[in-house]
């Protein structure tokens, strides 16, 4: 059933806003959500994230509203919300983005792009794209044989391509070959040299050819974090002699008529627009090579690799790109032009395998957070008696204490940043060297444990009432660390490894922020800390100003009041990639279109992992793990160590857990 979007009307908040300092516009700033959400994601006047799934058309929906509506269908969080509009509005887009170039260049080809089904697996998402990319016969791009499986039963356009990716075997070569009598137009790219024979093999023994395309190795280098990805030592992909060495194999073999296709790729997420000209330049050479070696061709694959602006600095960096899609667009349709018409060699059409500029955007995933943890920095109340370094530590607070009362007392004028932090170092090397004594004396037997905590909390009680008088600029290195080390962990009810692997295994950036307080001033600085017992189970690099922070602005949290964050752009890979470290499950998703009026509808829902199922994962039997259990019980019971009534509570406590998702209930 549609459920109405939250109504965007002004706020008389405003007002108040501006009193207070802060605007919704000052937190728009300070996460970027102008630079990477464009034209997705913004920042009402409630303080609230809001979504336009269909970009720069059509209405808006508040996410917290959503989130609250989520809630009350019985879905909790961790839940990735899926935007079917915003993948519908990126594949228009890219397509958008190629025809104009084609006007724009007079290109006498045209563009029909593929999907690449790694990027994103999932059925719902797969068939959405096959369905809105039908008016441009857009296809799938597949690299092992279940995807080829996917694509197959998918793909029912026979004007779509089929891109054949990755290492194949006899079966994969034969069901390719097969598959071109259903009407599908599989294209086999040789990425290795071994694999002429066998689609030699193949076709002899079948008695039916393959379309065929070459995976050409360029020298090309990239740049970013798959730079060496490519080049000479490249995974994948054929040598000029090799190229040379399959023409001639395939024309023997009567297969030179089928070799349709040229295709190469020079890494994900292509930073620099420089590297993708140069490759298109070699590979439009090396296509009209093809072409006078007599090879009909007509096809010309220029990858993935086109990149998502994560940290919106539209720069040259790992986590950016500095170029739109329309200028890659142009670049690929005017280079590959300037290689064939000063030949005469007639222009092929253009492919590419946009996975990650397609998927990214569509997905949001929102995670609560639990709670948060920080060094005691409370002051402890006087006592008689105290140790000497315990006396020292107070006396250092006593005196930062005086610091800041002077400072405030005195005009601006005569109170320097230079007096201040040398007042302020000399504090703070006072407050260490006790504290390395209070450990020293408790190592040696002279302190108390109570009095090793007093000693502990006095220490960081200074370190945070120097780090409030720090000024904004010139301060020691020794000083700044105080910003890190009095951080808070916010407590995360997610698991990285299971919805963002790539944090953990390449250091990826992605937007995370507070969807909502976006009207309040975030006053803490923290990271974030997931359910796992792992150490690097952690969120602590975020986007800033065109370079990395570990530390995020965050508010206060407030004990019986949610608290909730969003990961962005995240569609790609992410979900596909994720394991079950720790047994943390899939989380709940759900599938959102919004129809002109307003209205959202959940088009598809699927439950996250239960305890059940994660252990069936594992080869663990969840009947047979309770009936052990139960006998555990019985035998506790007859000990005398169980009474009935606790052991039943207890077999119903497990009973319901193995139902349950894996992540933490409120």
């Amino acid at each position: 059933m549609a459920t109405p979007a939250a109504a965007q009307t002004p706020s008389d908040k405003s007002a108040m806003l501006a009193k207070a300092g802060w605007t919704t516009e000052d937190s728009a700033v300070l996460y970027g959500v102008d630079g990477w959400g464009k034209p997705y994601f913004s920042v009402n006047e409630e303080g609230h994230i809001q979504i336009s799934p269909r970009g720069d058309q059509g209405p808006v929906m508040d996410l917290v509203e959503l989130v609250k509506g989520l809630q009350g269908r019985n879905l909790s969080l961790p839940l990735l919300i899926r935007f079917d509009n915003i993948l519908e509005d990126r594949l228009q887009h890219l397509h958008q983005a190629f025809e104009k170039a084609i006007e724009k260049y007079a290109y006498a080809g045209h563009y029909q792009g593929v999907f690449p089904v790694k990027c994103n697996q999932q059925r719902h998402v797969v068939e959405q794209i096959m369905e809105t990319g039908r008016p441009w016969h857009f296809g799938l791009e597949a690299g092992s044989k279940a995807e080829l499986l996917i694509a197959l039963s998918l793909l029912d356009d026979p004007k779509a391509l089929l891109i054949c990716n990755g290492y194949k075997d006899q079966r994969y070569i034969e069901t390719a070959i097969l598959a071109r009598r259903l009407g599908r137009q599989p294209i086999i790219v040789i990425e290795q040299p071994d694999e002429v024979a066998r689609i030699i093999k193949a076709s002899m023994e079948l008695g039916a050819a393959p379309l065929i395309g070459i995976r050409a190795r360029l020298s090309t280098r990239s740049t970013g974090r798959w730079g060496s990805s490519v080049g000479d030592k490249a995974k994948f992909g054929l040598a000029i002699p090799d190229i040379l060495a399959t023409v001639e194999a395939l024309r023997e073999a009567g297969l030179l008529t089928e070799l349709k296709l040229l295709h190469f790729h020079v890494g994900s997420q292509i930073n620099d627009i420089a590297v993708l000209k140069d490759a298109l330049q070699e590979a439009g050479q090396i296509y009209a090579s093809l072409k006078q070696l007599e090879a009909p061709m007509g096809y010309l694959d220029v990858g993935g690799g086109l990149g998502v602006d994560y940290d919106g600095s539209r720069t040259a960096t790992a986590a950016s790109k500095n170029y739109s899609m329309q200028n890659y667009a142009n670049d690929v349709v005017a280079t590959i032009k300037e290689c064939c018409e000063p030949l005469g060699i007639k222009v092929p059409t253009l492919v590419s395998e946009s996975g990650r500029a397609i998927a990214s955007h569509f997905s949001v995933l929102i995670f609560d957070v639990l709670g948060t943890g920080t060094l005691p920095r409370t002051i402890p109340t006087p006592r008689e008696s105290e140790p000497l370094t315990v006396r020292n530590l107070r006396e250092t607070l006593n005196t930062l204490t005086a610091i800041e009362n002077q400072l405030k007392e005195d005009q601006p004028e005569s109170s320097t940043n230079k007096i201040k932090l040398e007042k302020l170092q000399e504090a703070w090397n006072d407050a260490i060297k006790f504290k390395a004594d209070a450990l020293a004396a408790f190592r040696l037997g002279y302190l108390s444990l109570s009095d090793r905590a007093i000693a502990e909390q006095l220490a960081w009680a200074c370190a945070d009432k120097i780090y409030k008088q720090l000024p904004a600029t010139g301060i020691p290195v020794e000083l700044s660390d105080l910003r890190a080390a009095l951080a808070k962990t916010y407590y995360a009810n997610l698991s990285i490894f299971r919805s963002a692997p790539d944090t953990w295994a390449i250091d990826q950036l992605f937007p995370v922020m507070p969807i909502h307080r976006l009207d309040e001033k975030p006053e803490e600085l923290g990271r974030f800390a997931d359910l796992t017992c792992d150490s690097d189970g952690k969120l602590e690099r975020f986007i800033g100003s065109g370079n990395v922070k570990t530390l995020l602005e965050l508010h206060p949290f407030i004990d019986g009041e949610p608290y909730w964050i969003g990961m962005f752009l995240a569609g790609a890979y992410q979900e596909v990639m994720g394991n079950l470290h720790n047994l943390f499950g899939s989380t709940n998703a759900v599938n959102i279109r919004l129809n002109s009026e307003g209205e959202y509808q959940l088009d598809h829902v699927v439950k996250g992992d239960t305890n059940a199922q994660v252990l069936e994962a594992m080869e663990h039997n969840p009947a047979e793990l309770l009936e052990r259990l139960r006998v555990a019980s019985e035998t506790a019971i007859r000990s005398g160590q169980l009474e009935i009534k606790d052991a039943s509570k207890l077999m119903a406590h497990l009973e319901s857990s193995l139902r349950q998702t894996t992540y933490l209930n409120n």
